[in-house]
C-alpha cells in the first residue's frame, strides 16, 4: 500500500550536462531502489526529446536524478511545474540560486554567513592584482557547474589565465575564490533536518572530480571526529545556508573548517549524487537509514 500511494514515478536521469555519466549512475541506483520496494518506477534519459518523453510517460510524480545544468538549475523544475507534475527536491528559485555559486555567495555575504572571498574573472582580469587580492593558492571554478567539473587549484600567477581558460570551456561565468587551508566537510539535508557530518580526506591536491568518483583512496569519516557541540553548530550553519537560497526537501552543503576552526561555506547541492561514492547515503546510513529508505524519504518530498 505504501508503494502504490506514489502512483507512477518517473526517474529523470542523464541529460546532456557535464555531469551526465554521474547522473546516469545516480538515476539507475534510485530506479532500482524504488522498484525493489514495489514502486511503479520507470527511467527516462533526458538527453533528447525531454518534453515529449515526460508528457508521454503520464507520470504521477517525478524523481529528479539530474545533475548540473538542465536538471539541477531550475529549468526542469519550471517545466514540471508548468506541466503540473509533482517532483522531488527544491523548486525553481532554490534550484537556480544554488546552481549559481557566485549569486549564492553574494546572498550568503548579505546575510553575514561565512564564505571565502571571491571575484568574477574573465580574459581582461589583472592576474597580478587578483593574486594580491585573494592570495595564492586560489581556486578557479565555473560558477554554473557541479562535481568539481572545470575546477583548478592555482599556486602561481602565471597559471591563472590557463585555469580561467579551462573553466570558461564550461560556457559559464568563472569564479576565483580564496583557498581555505583546513578540513573539508559535507552536511546532508533531508526534509529540513541536517544529517551527521562527513569529513572528506583525499591524497589528491584537492577534492576534485577524480577524488569524488574514481579514486578509492578517498576516505570518509562519519562520525566526523568533531566534538558533538561543534558538529551541532556546523549542522545549524548548514541549514541556514541551505534555507537562505530557498533550497527544499533534500540536498547537501559543503564547507571547510580552517586551522583556527572557523567555518567557511562553499556551496549547496540541490540534487546530490546517489552513487556508490556518494555522501548523502553515507550520512543517512550513519543515522540508521538504509539506501532504499532514503530514496523513499526523498520521493516523499514530492508531496510538497
Amino acid at each position: 500500500m505504501q508503494a502504490t500511494k506514489y502512483g507512477k514515478v518517473v526517474v529523470l536521469m542523464g541529460g546532456d550536462s557535464a555531469e551526465r555519466d554521474v547522473s546516469l549512475r545516480t538515476g539507475q541506483a534510485v530506479l532500482a531502489a524504488l522498484q525493489r520496494q514495489g514502486v511503479d518506477a520507470h527511467g527516462i534519459d533526458t538527453q533528447h526529446q525531454v518534453l515529449e518523453q515526460i508528457m508521454a510517460a503520464q507520470a504521477d510524480r517525478v524523481f529528479i536524478a539530474l545533475h548540473g545544468r538542465g536538471g539541477e538549475d531550475g529549468s526542469m523544475q519550471g517545466l514540471l511545474e508548468l506541466a503540473g507534475i509533482p517532483y522531488t527536491g527544491s523548486g525553481l528559485l532554490g534550484s537556480a540560486l544554488a546552481m549559481d555559486k557566485w549569486r549564492t555567495k553574494q546572498l550568503w555575504q548579505a546575510l553575514h554567513l561565512p564564505t571565502p572571498a571571491s571575484q568574477l574573472i574573465d580574459a581582461t582580469t589583472d592576474w597580478a592584482a587578483l593574486a594580491e587580492q585573494l592570495g595564492l593558492p586560489m581556486m578557479i571554478k565555473p560558477a554554473l557547474e557541479g562535481s568539481s567539473v572545470g575546477i583548478s587549484k592555482v599556486t602561481n600567477v602565471d597559471d591563472l589565465f590557463k585555469a580561467w581558460e579551462a573553466a570558461s570551456e564550461c560556457a559559464s561565468q568563472v569564479l576565483a575564490e580564496a583557498y581555505i587551508r583546513g578540513e573539508e566537510y559535507t552536511v546532508g539535508v533531508l526534509q529540513e533536518q541536517a544529517l551527521p557530518l562527513i569529513r572528506l580526506q583525499t591524497p589528491r591536491d584537492f577534492y576534485d572530480f577524480a577524488a569524488k568518483y574514481e579514486d578509492d583512496r578517498t576516505s570518509y569519516m562519519c562520525p566526523c571526529g568533531l566534538p558533538a557541540e561543534q558538529e551541532k553548530e556546523l549542522q545549524a550553519l548548514a541549514l541556514q545556508a541551505f534555507t537562505a537560497v530557498n533550497a527544499q526537501g533534500w540536498g547537501r552543503v559543503d564547507l571547510m573548517l580552517d586551522h583556527q576552526r572557523q567555518a567557511w561555506l562553499l556551496e549547496v547541492n540541490t540534487v546530490p549524487g546517489m552513487t556508490d561514492h556518494s555522501l548523502v547515503p553515507m550520512a543517512a546510513k550513519a543515522q540508521g537509514m538504509d539506501f532504499d529508505a532514503l530514496v523513499l524519504a526523498i520521493l516523499d518530498t514530492s508531496w510538497e
